[in-house]
């Protein structure tokens, strides 16, 4: 009895297996993405009310001399977005490493792509 496999099989076994922590990582968060139906970071469009989400790479309180502001970046394979909260210093549960999804209106501010104080919803684990 052979058993059959789609075209391609063993070549995407293959490049899993040879594959760095990073890609297959990232492979992961786009997967998820996919199955949020949420927007790609490398496919949102600035003025867009988008919804993404992904895992938190960093996180930094900035002070400022008008607004302190909590940066944080989320990437989902695609890319990445930083999240901006204004006013706060911080915000339980957001830290690096965390998965979460935001939405908000999708912007670029000095060549970055953001999202200004985005409603959240954090992951469970």
């Amino acid at each position: 009895m052979t058993e059959t496999r789609p075209k391609g099989w063993l070549a995407q076994k293959l490049a899993k297996l040879t594959a760095d922590d990073q890609t297959i990582d990232a492979q992961e968060l786009q997967s998820d993405v996919v199955s949020s139906g949420c927007e790609p970071v490398s496919m949102c469009q600035k003025g867009k009310v988008v919804a993404v989400t992904g895992r938190l790479k960093s996180v930094v309180y900035t002070p400022r001399e008008t607004v302190p502001t909590l940066e944080a970046e989320l990437f989902d394979g695609s890319g990445s977005v930083t999240l901006v909260w204004l006013g706060r210093r911080r915000i339980p549960g957001i830290e690096p490493g965390r998965s979460l999804t935001a939405r908000g209106r999708f912007a670029s501010f000095e060549g970055r792509k953001v999202i200004y104080n985005p409603w959240y919803e954090l992951s469970a684990g």
